[in-house]
């Protein structure tokens, strides 16, 4: 595996980190390398772009064989090993250190511009750099966002020797690398295009990302007061929208869901709103009855959606929904309600059957996606979909459970969830 380029790479190395978009995560990127391998990484989860300045400690003959790194906050590295092979002495070690501190100093500030850090407290965070040789500044970036805060750190790059999991398995939670090859000498080995990343190329990154954060739609909190219940709910709609999914959460669960939240980011970034809503209040959750019970949570979803159509921000769109376990069933059972007419509906892991003789009366294009390795819903799917009478279709995540948290599950759900939403939205149109 050759990269083109650090943008080729930081795009491959997206791919193996979909499992991630629950997690609403932020990306710390180590200048300068790996800030545009990190800016894809960022734009591919949604997540916003921070840096962490560090510096390689490189041995005095040999620059770039690291023995050490330095970075913000005071974070200091030192590789005994590589320092005894090379013969360095700590008089060396120090004179080396100061320069670099210098240097370190006038980057940051110069990165930083006086903008604070991203927040990175209670967050997962991924630490991305071009590669990893030693595993020195890597290991300092770890420290150092693990210091802030952070209460997961995941550490990807796009290649490393075959051993960097041994090395550095006690400076994150989580190691990610596409390619690990037997023959490894140096990182700029793997790539086409390896010139250093400027500066500029550092701050015009950092820039992007900023700006694409700016631009996106503030989640705007709705509340919808029925007759029986006053259900509240999150509202998005990006600029000039394909159309809306309104999200009915399945039993013991809520607008909140992080596996929802990251299938609805996804059909953010695809051009579809989405409201994530409460179909039962805080007082009525625990009521296991009204947890099973489609007629009661599809008559307010039906209603909701009646008035979603009038909002403003959603007038004239096609409307969708994604129902997840008995969510799914109230989803089908307004489809079937006057006045909704949805274009398209998406089960995950769903209980449709629970829908009873109203999935006769679906009209509705209807996607069923469930884990391989959930057997009884699946073959509840299965008996379900022969009831149907509008367009279906059945899709199996290979290997997954009910919750869909084996890696790469839910990434396949929110992109079968986006192709079907955005395919009916746009015949419709």
């Amino acid at each position: 595996m050759n990269f083109t380029d650090r943008r080729d790479a930081g795009r491959r190395l997206a791919a193996e980190l979909t499992h991630l978009l629950a997690d609403d995560p932020v990306v710390v990127a180590l200048p300068r390398g790996g800030v545009p391998v990190a800016a894809e990484v960022a734009r591919a989860l949604g997540a916003p772009l921070d840096i962490c300045v560090i510096r390689k400690l490189g041995v005095p003959d040999q620059p770039e064989l690291g023995m050490g790194a330095i970075g913000e906050d005071g974070a200091r590295v030192v590789n005994e090993r590589v320092m005894r092979g090379a013969g360095v002495s700590p008089a060396q070690l120090a004179e080396v250190e100061q320069q670099e501190r210098t240097e370190l100093a006038r980057r940051a500030r110069r990165y930083r511009r006086g903008r604070p850090g991203v927040q990175l407290r209670g967050r997962t965070v991924v630490v991305v750099d071009d590669g990893v040789a030693t595993g020195s500044t890597a290991l300092a970036a770890c420290r150092i966002v693990r210091a802030r805060g952070a209460a997961r750190v995941v550490l990807a790059v796009p290649v490393a020797p075959q051993d960097w999991a041994e090395r550095l398995e006690e400076a994150a939670d989580e190691l990610v690398c596409p390619f690990t090859p037997a023959r490894f000498w140096a990182i700029g080995q793997f790539y086409q295009d390896f010139e250093q990343t400027t500066d500029d190329e550092v701050l015009d990154c950092l820039a992007e990302a900023g700006e694409r954060h700016a631009a996106e739609p503030a989640v705007r909190e709705v509340l919808y007061t029925l007759p029986d219940a006053r259900l509240a709910g999150d509202l998005l709609v990006p600029h000039h929208p394909l159309g809306v999914v309104l999200f009915a959460h399945g039993s013991g669960s809520s607008r909140h869901s992080p596996r929802n939240r990251a299938v609805a980011a996804s059909l953010n970034r695809a051009g579809l709103g989405t409201l994530l809503l409460d179909l039962l209040t805080t007082a009525e959750e625990p009521d296991r009855d009204k947890v099973f019970d489609p007629p009661l949570l599809g008559a307010r979803l039906a209603e909701v959606t009646r008035r979603l159509r009038a909002d403003p921000a959603c007038t004239g769109l096609p409307v969708g929904y994604f129902g997840a376990s008995t969510g799914a069933a109230a989803a089908l059972w307004a489809s079937t309600e006057p006045g909704t007419e949805p274009a398209a509906i998406v089960s995950r892991g769903g209980r449709p059957d629970l829908t009873g003789p109203r999935l006769a009366e679906v009209t509705a294009p209807t996607l069923l996606i469930v884990g391989g390795a959930d057997t009884g819903v699946l073959e509840l799917n299965r008996l379900a979909r022969a009831e149907l009478r509008a367009e279906s279709s059945l899709l199996v995540v290979p290997g997954s459970g009910h919750l869909f948290e084996e890696p790469g599950a839910l990434a396949a759900v929110a992109r079968l969830a986006t192709e079907w939403f955005t395919r009916h939205f746009t015949f419709e149109d």
